[in-house]
């Protein structure tokens, strides 16, 4: 998806920690550091987590806080959660398993979901799994305002959504368009993958991720929660932009799923997508798959699982490769040069869902500047 605490005026001034460095320090490197920073100092976000890479040169830092309340400084040791960067993970599995010949790309959600897709103008047998990888399928998320209201209203933080709860409510109302006709991001197609994913593998697709990704490559500090609303290990914690400021880390990851329930660090999250776009997680096949791009309205493009993204550059014009991910309290970015060449995952602990919800400002700043010094 897309308590309470004060601070006070000036306590995030300068407080930029340099936690860890591999290689030699480029200069863009340090301009990144600026640029983080100054999301901090004066953007507005109490902390930032940042591993940057050009080449094989890496460099790992914090700035600000991770926890306002004790004055924990912000490090890339720091879990948070990656919210929609959960899609490449659950996305790479559906084309791993299409290497395999375990389905098609092509396959309908009716063939391998019967009965499951059903509601005022849907065309079940029209929805490809393709469709729903690259978010051309129709299928929406729930349209009712008050989706949100156990957690921001009721404050139930603990409340469960289970997964078929959630596609009923998308459900209820008629799809966004016909099925390919245009592309419009959905997180409830991800819920569908993940049906998907458990009905051919017959096993919990957080066993399928874990044997098939995070223990190939060694990503022993990200783990997918299913329902409990609290953080593992040493985390950053998450806030919204109200007034006292809300503690937003205590928040039950159970509506999100396969489409934003994950947690990881900057270190993991940045091997995973290296491993990605390098091809090493797929056959050149799929890798074709993920790298299919369909333009959205918002001046990029979605493929199976990543999208690019347009940054505007010194010398023009930039195509990115990643993922993003925004939910309650948390907004990160992990984002590749096209070449694989640079390399950014920033981290930050601001993310106001209720104005997601209802409309306002969702985050105090943009990241662009932070973007742009690392991959320009």
């Amino acid at each position: 998806m897309r308590g309470t605490v004060k601070v006070a005026a000036g306590m995030l001034a300068g407080a930029l920690l340099v936690s860890a460095s591999v290689g030699t320090a480029a200069a863009s490197g340090d301009a990144v550091r600026t640029a983080v920073g100054d999301l901090v100092d004066r953007g507005g976000f109490p902390g930032a987590v940042a591993h940057v890479r050009n080449g094989d040169a890496v460099s790992r830092f914090g700035a600000g806080y991770a926890n306002t309340a004790t004055g924990e400084l912000a490090g890339p040791h720091h879990r948070f959660r990656i919210a929609s960067n959960t899609k490449a993970f659950v996305g790479t599995v559906v084309l791993q398993l299409a290497g395999e010949g375990r389905l098609s790309l092509d396959d309908t959600i009716e063939r391998r979901l019967p009965g499951v897709v059903r509601g005022p103008g849907y065309q079940p047998e029209k929805i490809t799994l393709r469709m729903l990888l690259n978010h051309t399928s129709g299928v929406h998320d729930p349209l009712d305002p008050h989706f949100f209201d156990p957690y921001l209203v009721d404050g139930n933080r603990a409340h469960i959504y289970t997964p078929a709860e959630v596609i009923r409510r998308s459900l209820v109302d008629p799809p966004s368009f016909a099925p390919g006709s245009k592309a419009d991001y959905s997180n409830t197609g991800y819920l569908l993958l993940g049906k998907v994913i458990e009905k051919v593998t017959r096993n919990d697709v957080r066993e399928e991720i874990q044997h098939r990704l995070l223990d190939p490559l060694g990503l022993g500090r990200t783990y997918f929660p299913l329902w409990s609303p609290f953080l593992r290990g040493p985390h950053l914690h998450g806030y919204d932009l109200s007034k006292p400021v809300k503690d937003m880390t205590v928040f039950s990851p159970s509506y999100d799923w396969t489409a934003g329930a994950m947690v990881s660090t900057v270190d993991d999250l940045a091997t995973f997508h290296r491993a990605l776009l390098a091809g090493r997680l797929l056959k050149p096949s799929e890798q074709a798959e993920l790298k299919r791009l369909v333009p959205n309205d918002e001046g990029g493009a979605y493929g199976a699982g990543i999208e690019t993204i347009n940054v505007p550059c010194p010398g023009g014009t930039k195509t990115i490769w990643g993922n993003t991910g925004a939910g309650p309290g948390f907004y990160s970015v992990s984002m590749s040069s096209g070449d694989g060449s640079e390399q950014l995952v920033l981290a930050l602990n601001v993310y106001d869902l209720a104005a997601d919800v209802h409309g306002g400002k969702r985050v105090p700043k943009s990241p662009m500047p932070a973007i742009t010094a690392a991959l320009c």
